[in-house]
């Protein structure tokens, strides 16, 4: 499906009344001092570890360990940057920074400008970043005059679509890097020291506990894990959904609901997927302290079912399955439309 369209214009104001008459909008400042104070135990607990384990090829284990805490980290990170955990911009800034490029190694200001025009167009095939910057297609126009390796990818992309996410990470850096030499950051001279330290400082922990061999084998456990791990957790949110192109513009409910996929589940999927199996609340209220999405949820499925707008929801086996049929699809379009006559 290449459009994304509501049946008609619905009304967002009665659901942000109910929102903000149930007090979901406003911080929980003792939820995130409690997350912070429980990532950092992890994070701590999993460099010491690395330390007390080492020369050891059972550091391959705290490679998967390290994986998981720093995606941990990086929803915290998310959730600053929507301004859940704080609305005062300064702290704001310190806290993108410190868990964007100091902890994880790329850019808090580049990341903020990119997810803001994925949250103004989800799912947009000329305006979504997260749609632009991906080597696969989720439609076959993407397929046009792309390189040789592109092209490759988009012939395979199903069976491919996990593998290539061990280079997310690396995808993060990169753009982090290009997005400060053209000067789209507020505060490049920081934010350049900020990744210099945590690159040097992380090379330099590694290599001097490790063998050479050994720390390019846990580098790259530890790093591609990482890239899967996020994958895992933002491909269910949009991708097989509903895309779209053009310059008209769905009204705000309707782009947000119809383009996103919720996760059905349990607190552990929760803590696993950091509140974005609620991708659907999350949209529609990107501010929303992520403790109060389920919450949001009962109040967001009853708004949509009386507007008669399609509230999607399925289990996380259920989404992978539908994201790489999505993939195939394309795949399979592109073949058809390659094979025709001119």
């Amino acid at each position: 499906m290449t459009t994304a369209q509501a049946p008609a214009p619905v009304s967002f104001a009665p659901l942000q009344a109910a929102v903000r008459e149930a007090g979901l909008l406003k911080p929980r400042t003792g939820y995130y001092t409690v997350k912070f104070l429980t990532n950092t135990a992890l994070v701590v607990g999993a460099w010491a570890l690395f330390w007390r384990l080492g020369d050891s090829w059972w550091q391959l284990a705290t490679a998967v360990l390290l994986a998981f805490a720093y995606g941990q980290t990086a929803y915290l990170g998310h959730d600053v940057g929507h301004g859940q955990v704080t609305r005062n911009r300064r702290a704001m800034t310190v806290l993108g920074l410190t868990h964007g490029n100091l902890l994880l190694g790329f850019s808090y200001g580049w990341w903020m400008n990119h997810h803001t025009r994925h949250h103004n167009h989800p799912n947009h095939l000329d305006h979504d970043p997260d749609i632009l910057r991906r080597l696969v297609a989720f439609a076959p126009r993407q397929a046009e005059g792309v390189s040789a390796l592109r092209a490759f990818v988009i012939r395979h992309q199903a069976p491919l679509f996990f593998p290539l996410l061990n280079l997310e990470g690396i995808g993060l850096r990169v753009g982090s890097v290009i997005a400060i030499r053209r000067g789209v950051v507020r505060n490049p001279r920081t934010e350049t020291f900020l990744l210099a330290l945590h690159a040097v400082v992380y090379a330099v922990v590694v290599f001097s506990l490790l063998d050479p061999l050994l720390a390019v084998a846990f580098i790259a456990v530890h790093q591609g894990l990482f890239g899967v791990y996020l994958g895992c957790v933002f491909a269910p949110n949009h991708k097989g959904m509903p895309v779209r192109d053009g310059e008209a513009e769905p009204d705000w409910l309707s782009r947000q609901v119809l383009t996103s996929r919720n996760i059905r589940g349990s607190l552990l999927h929760d803590f696993f997927y950091g509140g974005l199996n609620y991708q659907i609340e999350h949209h529609v209220f990107p501010t929303m302290p992520r403790a109060n999405l389920r919450k949001c949820r009962p109040l967001t499925m009853a708004h949509c079912a009386q507007q008669g707008l399609p509230y999607y929801e399925v289990s996380a086996t259920r989404s992978y399955i539908e994201v790489l049929a999505h993939l195939r699809g394309v795949t399979e379009q592109v073949r058809q439309n390659a094979s025709r006559p001119a």
